[in-house]
């Protein structure tokens, strides 16, 4: 694969993150789709494809931290570019994208399974006790109990947007050699 290829990859890639995380900006219109949103499987996919890993977590984060600004604009009017307890949604980020990172083959078991765990990843660090619940053991157990339905919204979001992007990208890859890793084309 020359650089230029790459390129294109990667521009591809960059250009269906940023695509998918617009529709993270629905949820503001749509309250049901509350954590019906690309950025599970964005950063699963972005952990996956990018050959230069530091481009997934660059990309994804970015892609996550733009529509965060836009979504705290709509909600609260005014540019807030951090809130309490966006050290651990981040955190939980990361480690989607490393989730994605591990994964060798794509297929439909493991894009799944690296959906679930993200899920319980977001679950059991986006829901530590912040300004809403106690700093408790108790509190954090009300949390997590209080947080199921936005975990389900969270794993469809994972499975359908997951469906397109790695279905999409992988549909892509046949009809265009670029799209393919250096890896592939050896084959």
């Amino acid at each position: 694969m020359n650089s230029k290829d790459n390129t294109t990859r990667n521009i591809v890639l960059i250009l269906m993150i940023v695509v998918a995380a617009a529709f993270r900006l629905l949820a503001f219109k749509y309250k049901e789709l509350s954590n019906f949103n690309p950025v599970g499987a964005i950063a699963i996919f972005g952990g996956v494809y990018f050959a230069d890993k530091w481009k997934s977590y660059v990309t994804v984060l970015l892609a996550l931290f733009g529509t965060d600004i836009i979504l705290n604009y709509f909600y609260f009017h005014k540019l807030t570019l951090w809130y309490s307890g966006a050290q651990w949604t981040y955190l939980a980020f990361i480690l989607m994208i490393l989730v994605g990172s591990l994964i060798k083959k794509v297929n439909v078991l493991n894009v799944v399974l690296a959906s679930v765990a993200s899920v319980l990843i977001h679950w059991l660090l986006t829901d530590l006790p912040g300004t809403l619940y106690p700093h408790t053991l108790a509190g954090y157990r009300t949390s997590l109990v209080n947080a199921i339905p936005f975990e389900y919204n969270m794993i469809y979001g994972n499975l359908v947007f997951g469906f397109i992007l790695f279905g999409g990208f992988e549909l892509a890859k046949t009809k265009y050699s670029s799209l393919r890793s250096k890896k592939q084309l050896a084959l």
